[in-house]
């Protein structure tokens, strides 16, 4: 078990870093919190509270983990006496490599620096440090707050104790934390789901069925036991004699091509971005995008209130 009351840098105070500051200070860290636009600043703390109120926490585990909070105004004043930095700036190679130039120039040494990416490969986050063994990647899902798993990604020079004091800190702040031993394009999380949606789209624009059949599909079968059964333990419980042989009928049917299909590029090119456009996949009003909306926040909240019994 980590310990408790160490030193948390979080660089970039949106949708993810807000979330990530309030995970920590509820686990009993400092952190320090700071962004570059005043107002992201500013508005940090009623943003936390209201994340918190959402969850359902009482006014005093919201009064306690806003008291660990403390916002800064730069990154140089927020990570200089870190013991762990998390940056959770935008997917843009070229501003987190800056960012974390910046931050080996004011952090300790001994400081472990983390990037918050979905996609974007650590290594070459890293590259430029100086000190690349103390270097790795945390991939926080959206809402980090609610959502158990963190992928740790290693990177070729990322040291083992540092991943192990990774992975300790994400499990006592309750977290489901997850190595990721070389670091992939899209790590596991996002491979596993976008191989999915390659597959769903190809049936869309194959004609096979539409794109409402695909959601209630999944919605109504498998997708009922995914949180309790992975797709491997669900091989084994039927047997692998069996997922052979349905492999050896399906697999050279399933789509296979390289890059994106070319009905979603299509889709983005005649401006049907989905729910924000009123279109994409599926036509969708303000009031069922908001339902849809709604509908997942309060799954994902009842979940934590399991997990949190």
């Amino acid at each position: 078990m980590t310990a408790k009351n160490r030193q948390i840098a979080v660089i970039g105070a949106g949708l993810m870093g807000h979330g990530i500051a309030l995970t920590l200070a509820r686990a009993g860290q400092y952190v320090a919190l700071t962004d570059p636009f005043p107002e992201a600043r500013t508005s940090a703390p009623a943003r936390i509270r209201s994340s918190m109120s959402a969850m359902g926490l009482s006014e005093a585990e919201i009064a306690r983990a806003l008291k660990r909070i403390e916002i800064f105004d730069t990154t140089a004043g927020a990570v200089r006496a870190a013991e762990v930095v998390f940056e959770a700036a935008p997917e843009k190679l070229d501003l987190k490599r800056k960012i974390f130039a910046e931050i080996e120039a004011h952090a300790p040494e001994a400081c472990i620096l983390a990037s918050n990416t979905s996609v974007m490969p650590i290594t070459e986050i890293m590259a430029n440090l100086r000190l690349k063994a103390r270097a790795l990647g945390t991939h926080w899902w959206n809402p980090p707050h609610l959502i158990p798993l963190v992928e740790v990604v290693k990177t070729e020079w990322t040291e083992a104790s540092v991943a192990a004091d990774m992975m300790d800190l994400l499990s006592d702040a309750g977290k489901t934390p997850v190595l990721v031993a070389k670091d992939v394009p899209g790590f596991i999380g996002n491979r596993l789901q976008h191989a999915l949606w390659r597959e769903a789209i190809s049936l869309v624009e194959n004609g096979i069925c539409d794109a409402e059949a695909v959601d209630t599909v999944i919605k109504a079968s498998f997708g009922r036991r995914l949180a309790v059964l992975g797709p491997l333990e669900n091989a084994d419980l039927v047997g692998t004699d069996l997922t052979l042989d349905i492999h050896e009928n399906v697999l050279f049917d399933l789509e296979s091509r390289k890059g994106p299909s070319p009905y979603l590029k299509q889709l983005v090119s005649d401006g049907k971005l989905g729910m924000k456009t009123g279109e994409g996949f599926r036509k969708w009003t303000d009031v069922q995008a908001n339902d849809v909306r709604l509908r997942v926040a309060r799954h994902l909240k009842r979940l934590d209130g399991i997990l949190m019994d």
